[in-house]
């Protein structure tokens, strides 16, 4: 099914009264079209999170269409036609105010979600808007990484930006984003913020990563360790980063990448280093689906429960083929993955007389994580 989210591709619909077939039309403002409507049958099409006079939703649904309204009561839009750009989440911020991110609209669908009972919800209303959010932010996921080479990169929020690995992700994501890879991750601290911050400077001169480091490192007296997402500057740390290191003009496609966060986790402010943002209310279909679109391979930085589990996910992913194909998985950290968490011995034997096992690596060098990416052809090993 076509899906409308212009103008002009409405007015092209409406207009095209020979070969009219069903269509889903996504967050258009209709009432200055009612006329238009009220004079055709669009049976079978979809009125996605639309703004309409109530005669037209009226006549629409006797036509057999199918109209879902956003619902004022929320914060969020049910449905959204496009990812997130990250000034719409951070919609709100005052890089003077030290409580800056609290005035966010992230920050205000994150407190909205707690009191509506957070993951435990029990009113029907809620659970129904919030699928149909996490459903409209997933067909705006498909169509973002359309054609797309995309790598995922897995690893802790308690990484901290004074971490050595957190610059070796930076540098690793930085690789690959200017070899054509779309990068994603969890969207997050830690890790997953280095993710984004290579590929957001991946236009730029090497030189700038060191400076933005400079401005990010430095933590405020009496910050807790393994904890820098909640710093009250951490956002505003961020902020001045992308303030002196813009993305350069006619840059931005080489510097894309997709940060996936979840509600769930909304104590920890997603990266805004992401050029866009795909953010879920439920966790487990976040967490499938970053990992199943990373058809190009997944590389674990050193994490705690939330970075095995992945592992292990995309272990049954590869098991089964389920997305249709069989991806590289690279553990970054040989002592971290051997001897702080054992995951390896493990994951080797699972890999034993597994076709994925050829394509399984754990490794510290930097060089053969892109040269494993870069090697990786996808039809060899298609489900």
């Amino acid at each position: 099914m076509k899906e409308i989210d212009t103008i002009d591709g409405l007015v092209g619909w409406l207009n095209d009264s020979a070969g009219r077939e069903p269509v889903a039309i996504q967050a258009l403002d209709l009432m200055d079209y009612s006329e238009s409507l009220l004079r055709i049958s669009p049976g079978g099409s979809l009125f996605l999170g639309c703004k309409m006079a109530p005669d037209v939703a009226a006549h629409l649904a006797a036509c057999g269409a199918i109209t879902l309204p956003n619902i004022d009561a929320f914060s969020f839009q049910v449905h959204r036609p496009q990812l997130y750009p990250p000034e719409a989440l951070f919609a709100g911020f005052d890089g003077a105010d030290p409580k800056g991110y609290e005035k966010t609209l992230d920050a205000r669908i994150y407190q909205e979600y707690l009191e509506q009972g957070g993951a435990a919800a029990g009113s029907i209303l809620v659970t129904l808007a919030r699928r149909l959010h996490d459903h409209s932010i997933s067909d705006a996921l498909e169509e973002q990484i359309a054609g797309r080479k995309v790598v995922a990169i897995m690893g802790g929020h308690s990484m901290e930006r004074q971490d050595p690995v957190y610059e070796q992700v930076a540098r690793l994501s930085r690789t690959l984003t200017r070899l054509g890879y779309l990068m994603v991750s969890g969207g997050g601290p830690g890790a997953m913020e280095a993710t984004h911050l290579g590929a957001f400077l991946a236009p730029r001169d090497d030189s700038d990563l060191s400076e933005a480091l400079g401005f990010l490192k430095p933590r405020p007296e009496g910050a807790v360790s393994g904890k820098e997402y909640a710093d009250q500057d951490w956002l505003h740390r961020a902020w001045r980063v992308m303030e002196h290191f813009p993305i350069p003009e006619g840059h931005q496609a080489e510097a894309e990448s997709i940060g996936i966060p979840t509600w769930l986790y909304g104590h920890e402010p997603p990266s805004p280093f992401a050029t866009q943002i795909a953010k879920y209310f439920a966790n487990a279909v976040r967490e499938d689906g970053l990992l199943a679109i990373a058809k190009h391979g997944v590389i674990f930085a050193p994490g705690s429960a939330g970075t095995t589990q992945e592992i292990f996910q995309d272990v049954a992913q590869n098991h089964y083929a389920t997305t249709g194909f069989i991806s590289p998985m690279i553990l970054f950290g040989t002592n971290f993955w051997t001897d702080t968490r054992p995951v390896w011995p493990l994951l080797q034997e699972v890999a034993r007389g597994q076709r994925f096992g050829e394509i399984l690596a754990l490794t510290d060098d930097e060089v053969k994580i892109i040269e494993l990416i870069q090697a990786y052809d996808p039809e060899e090993y298609r489900g």
